[in-house]
């Protein structure tokens, strides 16, 4: 008599991972952006979904997958991580040393969340200029479920009420849903 197996929970489905990659492939052509590199993590950082287009570098992978992982190990948007620690290099190497160097804390790496605000994943992007892969990760995620991390009156959060702005432009997340 065979075992039957359990069904096993994830934070994030492969349709919706799919959706944001090709979503973000969609943009970056629209856009006119260089070749990227798309992963998507679930809430423990397992990768869930990853492309990378023809004519990306070969350490694309390792550097979209480092912004998601980034975003996830610190609980909020690389950009975030890179402002907030900027003048702490020791911390950051002692973080990169502790992840075996998939801490990558520049734009890029944006937080997945459900609907009650917890995170449920990362989309990390590479390809063109940081500010350019974190404007594809932004808006490849469905509305109300990434996270900005901007506070009320700074940049990033008047960069989020703006309209849709060509890639390349400061903005450091919004909620997206899928």
């Amino acid at each position: 008599m065979a075992e039957l197996l359990s069904a096993v929970h994830s934070s994030l489905e492969l349709a919706a991972a799919a959706k944001i990659i090709d979503n973000a492939i969609a943009l970056r052509r629209e856009e006119g952006v260089l070749p990227l590199a798309v992963a998507v993590l679930d809430a423990g950082g397992n990768l869930v979904a990853f492309k990378r287009e023809d004519g990306s570098g070969v350490l694309r992978y390792d550097i979209a997958f480092g912004k998601a992982r980034a975003a996830l190990s610190m609980g909020m948007s690389t950009r975030l991580i890179r402002d907030r620690l900027g003048s702490r290099v020791a911390f950051q190497a002692a973080v990169a040393a502790a992840s075996d160097g998939r801490f990558i804390p520049v734009p890029g790496g944006v937080l997945i969340l459900d609907k009650s605000g917890t995170a449920i994943g990362a989309v990390g992007i590479s390809g063109d200029a940081s500010d350019k892969d974190e404007y594809c990760a932004i808006e490849a995620s469905p509305p109300s479920r990434t996270r900005s991390g901007a506070t009320p009156g700074s940049e990033s959060a008047r960069a989020l009420s703006a309209p849709r702005r060509p890639c390349g432009t400061r903005a450091t997340a919004h909620r997206a849903s899928s």
